[in-house]
C-alpha cells in the first residue's frame, strides 16, 4: 500500500474521531515482516483456540443508527 494511501486513512480516522468527539483513537495495521507481521494469517484452528479479536454484539435500532450515521457524515 502506498504511503499516501495510509496517510489518507489516518486523516479520515482523525476526522471521524473529531466528528464523534472521541478524545482518543487507535489504528493498527501491521503489513509485512518488518512491521512484525510474522505470520501470514491469523492462527485460528477453531472457535476456542488461537487469536480472537472481538467485542459483544448488541441489537440496535436501525433508525437511530442511520440518524447517527447522517450526523457524523455531516460533520466530516
Amino acid at each position: 500500500m502506498a504511503a499516501s494511501c495510509i496517510f489518507c486513512k489516518i486523516i479520515k480516522a482523525k476526522k471521524l474521531a473529531i466528528a464523534t468527539s472521541a478524545e482518543n483513537f487507535n489504528i493498527l495495521q501491521n503489513n509485512g515482516r518488518i512491521a512484525h507481521q510474522v505470520v501470514d494469517h491469523i492462527p485460528k484452528p477453531n472457535e476456542t483456540e488461537g487469536l480472537g479479536i472481538g467485542w459483544p454484539a448488541k441489537e440496535t435500532d436501525m433508525d437511530k443508527l442511520k440518524a447517527l450515521f447522517n450526523e457524523v457524515k455531516a460533520k466530516m
